[in-house]
């Protein structure tokens, strides 16, 4: 069985029209992630509906529609409109409490390759960084990881519309990002999936999130 998606640590496999199964390649358990998953949809966050997770593998909804990263390069949104949208997410998310303790709930990987604009309105796929934790550090992850793109460090056919859609979410975006920015470069810095070249820019994708260009 061959994946029709894949991302940097997972691969996406169509069982039948309406189910998919999605598969950690380092073997990792993926029965946190669906149980966050779970939770955040009680609490009536847009996400896929869980049918069954066990050691990497969740089965899961099978969505229609691009994701928003897609729809961005095909010119079919426009980028104020995906800058609310990326805004409002946030808000609605970081307004669920945490499962255990003060903080809210976070999905640390939050960025238009995991948002898919489906029929039914968006929906936020890949929380496998998910937890409870700082909703601003939760935001500055995103804008970090938009103003790595924007700098070219990640390479993504959004390209400079990253940054336009940076400087407009920035904006619009609940908290005070900045005051987490330094620990999320710590937390991009750690992550396996990063090269060397993308963490030497983090300094500088930083610097462009808080507007220094």
């Amino acid at each position: 069985m061959m994946p029709f998606a894949a991302g940097r640590e997972a691969d996406v496999f169509a069982l039948d029209d309406g189910r998919v199964l999605r598969r950690y390649r380092d073997g990792s358990d993926a029965t946190r992630e669906a149980g966050v998953m779970a939770y955040v949809r009680d609490h009536g966050f847009p996400v896929p509906a869980i049918h069954s997770a066990e050691g990497p593998e969740i089965v899961m909804e099978r969505l229609d529609g691009p994701t928003m990263a897609q729809a961005l390069v095909a010119g079919t949104f426009p980028i104020p409109e995906a800058a609310s949208m990326l805004a409002d997410l946030l808000r609605r998310l970081h307004e669920i409490p945490g499962q255990s303790g003060p903080e809210t709930i976070g999905h640390y990987d939050f960025h238009p390759e995991n948002v898919l604009l489906t029929s039914r309105g968006p929906v936020v796929i890949d929380w496998r960084n998910a937890g409870d934790g700082p909703a601003d550090l939760d935001t500055a992850l995103c804008a970090l990881i938009l103003a790595q793109v924007a700098i070219g460090s990640i390479v993504h056919d959004m390209g400079e519309q990253a940054g336009e859609l940076l400087d407009l979410f920035l904006a619009a975006a609940p908290g005070d990002p900045l005051s987490r920015l330094d620990r999320a470069v710590e937390i991009r810095g750690g992550q396996w999936t990063m090269s060397a070249d993308e963490v030497a820019a983090l300094g500088a994708a930083a610097a462009r999130v808080r507007g220094e260009r």
